[in-house]
């Protein structure tokens, strides 16, 4: 059997949770052929891989979503003008309009016509389906705006569209988005199987971070959230099996248009005994030891962190802040968090950068996460496994994992709202003065990670998935 992975702004360049997903669900399968179709931004990080690479992963490929300027200096000569037949312009036009859109149309004019993206989309053709929707929807806004914005919004998609992914006969997507393109584009090139496996609901997080965003502005935020919204849409019509990490999850799926009969919840797992003989705290250490496992990057909102442990700080001097992850991602925002520890004059708060999570985690008294986003963290499962309490805000299945959802064993930590810094700052030195309590609270995790979230539990449940989807063949144990 061969599975290709598609992955879109993770793995193998980024280190986080769901790369760390995806990287040992190819190790648990060695006798399983996997390739990844990465989705990038651009060339700059071609080859650029945080991982080791597992022995049974063979190839990857990249898709680049912004491959303009390399295209216009592939060719000297312009490709010969681009001219759309009558089911084509039909199919663009519902695409572009959001009505019904005939796919496999819009797949077969991407990968069998040799199509310039710069082109099509600067052509006569995108340029009549632009007017219907501005004269339909937008008219009270500038016209050439409007333009530039929705070819703005296509010229990824194109890429993604004409993409040749390695042939395999399974495409197992780590989300919808343009993965789910690829995935889809590949189920209807080679008649395989296609699985989705979302994390967070890729539909919602990027509604989220529209909102926030600074680059877009006004109505424009509606146009991307459009998008996205049809591209999940794409995917989840094209796949033979949807699974979440949660149950709640899995609501938000049909409610945004999954077919519910395609949807399966699958829960992570982290590889318990792993953490058993750990590096333990120096019994001369001081402090209490904070530590938040992440990539300092918006959707963690180090920020609120940070002003937590500054008034936590404030009344338990022992404290002391360990910010362990890269922060290359978003190298701005990594820098105002630095100014902001600074100009708070806050001490013992560390960054870390990249490190190995098992030679720091034992070393800590509690974690904490204070994501504005997450599906279910893969940094709170380690820490149960260590025995560690963890203070989390209330989003993606945070709550349910530390309070519990199919035991009565109590509460592993602390759920709080998302941004409140005094409620987060409360729960710091709640712990911090209570040690018999994180003691308590760190066999809770124990108890409920070796109960229902083991990776020998992950691997069972996706060796069924693959069995079913791979049919009469099968492999040994």
């Amino acid at each position: 059997m061969k599975v290709c992975i598609v992955a879109e702004g993770c793995y193998p360049y980024v280190v986080g949770g769901v790369s760390s997903w995806v990287h040992s669900l190819i190790q648990q399968f060695p006798d399983i052929e996997f390739t990844v179709a990465a989705i990038v931004a651009d060339r700059s990080i071609r080859g650029k891989f945080a991982y080791t690479l597992p022995e049974n992963l063979t190839e990857v490929r990249e898709i680049y979503l912004n491959d303009r300027q390399w295209l216009r200096g592939k060719k000297k000569h312009r490709m010969a003008k681009i001219s759309l037949d009558e089911r084509e312009y039909q199919a663009l036009r519902g695409l572009v309009l959001g009505e019904h859109v005939d796919w496999q149309v819009v797949f077969r004019m991407f990968q069998e016509k040799e199509i310039s993206i710069d082109q099509l989309l600067m052509g006569k053709d995108f340029l009549e389906i632009a007017k219907e929707v501005y004269e339909l929807r937008y008219n009270n806004i500038v016209f050439s705006d409007f333009l530039w914005t929705l070819r703005s919004i296509y010229l990824p998609l194109g890429f993604a569209l004409q993409f040749h992914p390695a042939k395999a006969d399974l495409y197992h997507c780590v989300a919808t988005g343009y993965s789910g393109i690829v995935g889809s584009v590949a189920k209807s090139l080679y008649g395989s199987k296609l699985l989705i496996s979302e994390h967070g609901i890729y539909t919602r997080e990027r509604e989220e971070e529209i909102i926030k965003a600074r680059w877009v502005q006004g109505v424009y935020k509606d146009f991307w959230i459009d998008q996205f919204r049809k591209l999940s849409l794409c995917a989840y019509q094209h796949a033979d099996m949807v699974t979440s990490l949660f149950e709640n999850a899995r609501s938000l799926q049909i409610e945004l248009g999954c077919p519910e009969e395609k949807t399966a919840v699958t829960p992570n797992g982290v590889a318990v005994e792993d953490y058993e003989n750990i590096p333990g705290k120096d019994p001369g250490d001081p402090m209490i030891n904070v530590g938040a496992i992440l990539r300092v990057a918006p959707i963690k909102d180090v920020k609120t962190l940070i002003n937590a442990f500054y008034y936590a700080k404030a009344r338990e001097p022992r404290l002391k802040l360990w910010i362990m992850g890269p922060w290359d991602e978003d190298e701005e925002y990594a820098q105002e968090c630095f100014d902001l520890v600074e100009s708070l004059q806050v001490k013992d708060v560390v960054f870390t950068g990249r490190i190995n999570t098992k030679e720091y985690i034992g070393k800590m008294d509690m974690l904490i996460l204070t994501s504005i986003s997450e599906g279910q963290p893969l940094t709170i499962l380690e820490g149960f496994a260590a025995k560690k309490p963890v203070i989390a805000t209330n989003v993606g299945n945070c709550e349910g994992l530390i309070c519990g959802e199919a035991d009565d064993f109590g509460a592993a930590g602390r759920v709080l709202p998302v941004m409140n810094i005094g409620k987060i700052a409360d729960a710091i030195v709640e712990l911090a003065q209570n040690p018999g309590l994180r003691e308590q609270m760190g066999e809770i995790g124990y108890r409920r990670v070796c109960s229902r979230y083991r990776i020998q539990d992950m691997r069972k449940t996706y060796e069924e998935i693959y069995r079913k989807m791979e049919g009469e063949a099968s492999w040994q144990e």
